[in-house]
């Protein structure tokens, strides 16, 4: 006969969308999703140009988000704030301000969604007159002097209930010294999600934007990964994992893929992955543009994610991607 005379030919586990599913490996969720919200002091959204179908919340509308998110199955959040100007300083003291944005959000969320898991970005670039994660002295970011910041930060965020800090900062020994801190008053049970390897990437543009956080002067490829290194990552895992954190992310996530894989093969904590603003960006783009099918396309990048090794995925995506697995009845 014609053809391959395999004795077990491929095509027949996918003969039928029955036989695929039971056979199919990886399966997306609205449990695997981490749902990022940008947020602001302000009465009113602002739209984000650059990320369309993404908005600057105020507290109220946030709230409103998270709870439609989460009667979609979206159960965790991230937090990222755009400060005012005026607030803004060097050492990044509004960062650890009680009654400051975040913690005000925090506990907005868990009071109105008291299971929900909320995360909290811990870095001072939001808070920086410099616009970069650390103080800045002389031109140079400045290391330990950073974490005595961040430790202060990630303390005020615990105690305004979050669940996990999660430090995209990218200092030398942060996670251990903010692991210390936690303990040291009493937040045993407030975990740590790791950046671990987080890339001095040209994908986090549009994020940027919406934070209004971009570097007041050059760039951060001093304590930001390079993005021509894969094998550095296991030793930021390796860091990573002796001081202390519950879990693990690479940072963009389509664009790194097989950095995903290399952690995911070198250690037994939850991954996580990033679908960075750009990415979801560029995908918009297309989609507007009748170029992709925008939902096939996105499914099928979650989908990649979780193939990859990503056990958790941080997506602009979140809610809608939830909304479309309801309406296919998953």
């Amino acid at each position: 006969a014609p053809g391959c005379k395999q004795r077990t030919p491929p095509r027949r586990n996918r003969q039928s969308e029955s036989v695929r599913s039971m056979v199919r490996e990886n399966i997306v969720t609205p449990a695997d999703f981490i749902y990022p919200l940008f947020i602001h002091n302000e009465d009113s959204n602002d739209v984000i140009a650059s990320m369309p179908g993404c908005e600057r919340h105020s507290l109220k509308s946030m709230v409103k988000e998270a709870k439609e998110a989460y009667a979609v199955g979206v159960r965790s959040f991230v937090l990222f704030p755009k400060v005012e100007d005026s607030l803004k300083t060097n050492r990044g003291e509004e960062s650890y301000n009680p009654n400051g944005i975040v913690p005000t959000a925090v506990r907005m969320v868990k009071e109105a969604l008291p299971d929900s898991v909320v995360f909290t970005d811990v870095a001072l670039d939001p808070y920086s007159s410099m616009g970069h994660d650390g103080i800045v002295e002389d031109g140079r970011i400045l290391n330990d002097e950073t974490i005595e910041q961040l430790c202060k930060q990630s303390l005020c965020q615990a105690r305004a209930g979050c669940d996990f800090v999660a430090p995209s900062d990218m200092m030398d020994g942060r996670v251990g010294a903010i692991r210390d801190a936690l303990d040291a008053h009493g937040f045993t049970n407030v975990g740590v999600l790791a950046y671990t390897a987080k890339y001095a990437s040209a994908y986090y543009g549009p994020f940027r934007d919406a934070l209004d956080s971009h570097p007041g002067f050059g760039d951060k490829k001093t304590y930001q990964q390079d993005p021509a290194n894969g094998r550095e990552a296991l030793i930021e895992l390796a860091c990573d994992e002796a001081e202390g954190a519950d879990m693990v992310m690479v940072k963009p996530g389509l664009p790194y893929l097989d950095v995903i894989r290399r952690l995911k093969d070198n250690t037994n904590l939850p991954v996580a992955a990033y679908h960075v603003s750009g990415e979801y960006s560029m995908l918009k783009a297309a989609a507007e543009r009748g170029w992709l099918d925008e939902k096939k396309v996105a499914m099928e990048t979650l989908l990649c994610f979780k193939r990859a090794g990503a056990d958790v995925i941080l997506t602009y995506y979140a809610k809608q991607a939830a909304m479309w697995l309801q309406e296919d009845g998953f």
